[in-house]
């Protein structure tokens, strides 16, 4: 696959390096997991295959073979040679035909998988391109050629997509008693806004701030995806797949895997709010 055009941002994800967090280096890995996942299984590659990850369209490949794709994550159209092509459907190309992806109306990161797999040299254990500590394969450049994998077929399969819609679900903790009980209603009441400050390592927000009940200073501890951390300033910013392995600052509560996937999603300027995870 020669690389045409990588559009604003394009990188390589698979299910990331979970392991090496005594290493210093954070698992990274697809930011959309259920997209990420959908479009492996819709080209009957295993779970953990690499994939493209393109922000706001724009990409553009070509194929030196026959080739099967798939695209989720958005409602962004693939195209073969100019002609769109079914959505979250599984696409055979011809050898030399170009494949285009279109800037997505709605949602922000889609995700192209390619039959076989992007087969590009493991950076301990993994494809995945982490953006804040930069380990794993460079960005894709246009001229690049990445090899395809020729890993065994599994039955391909259409993965339910959720339509959900509606606030976050959170977990409160596991430093919700680091903020008063009024900052609390507030976080799961207040409407937020995505700032432009906003990237695969966190989404910052802007709304109102959350008071603190303690003052002292927290050692630093570990985070996960999802994580929404609240720094002095008291406006929180929900950590996402390229996130740190440590935080220093509180941790009001933990998005579930599918709101974070949700997440993953958003645009600057796009509304959030969060409410409690049933159970």
């Amino acid at each position: 696959m020669t690389i045409v055009r990588t559009g604003p941002m394009t990188v390589l994800k698979d299910a990331g390096r979970p392991g090496h967090a005594h290493q210093g280096v954070a698992p990274s890995g697809a930011v959309d997991r259920g997209a990420y996942a959908r479009a492996n299984a819709l080209v009957g590659n295993p779970p953990g295959t690499a994939v493209l990850e393109c922000t706001l369209g724009g990409l553009r490949v070509s194929f030196d073979e026959p080739a099967v794709l798939a695209l989720t994550g958005t409602d962004a159209v693939l195209t073969v040679d100019g002609t769109p092509a079914a959505p979250e459907q599984p696409t055979t190309v011809p050898a030399g035909a170009v494949v285009a992806v279109t800037m997505p109306r709605r949602g922000l990161r889609s995700y192209l998988a390619v039959r076989g797999g992007i087969d590009v040299a493991p950076v301990l254990g993994s494809r995945s391109t982490d953006q804040l500590a930069g380990v794993g394969p460079a960005r894709p450049a246009p001229g690049d050629v990445l090899p395809i994998g020729e890993l065994p077929v599994v039955e391909t399969r259409a993965l339910p997509i959720s339509d959900r819609q509606g606030p976050l679900e959170v977990d409160l903790g596991p430093r919700d008693d680091w903020f008063t009980a009024e900052a609390i209603e507030t976080f799961l009441s207040a409407e937020y806004t995505v700032s432009h400050a906003s990237n695969s390592v966190g989404l910052r927000l802007d709304g109102p701030p959350l008071a603190r009940s303690r003052t002292e200073e927290l050692p630093s501890e570990g985070v996960v995806r999802g994580a929404v951390q609240v720094p002095p300033d008291g406006r929180p910013i929900i950590f996402q797949a390229d996130h740190p392995v440590t935080g220093g600052y509180p941790v009001v509560a933990v998005l579930t895997p599918e709101a974070a996937d949700r997440a993953a999603q958003l645009r600057p300027g796009a509304p959030i709010r969060f409410t409690r995870a049933p159970g």
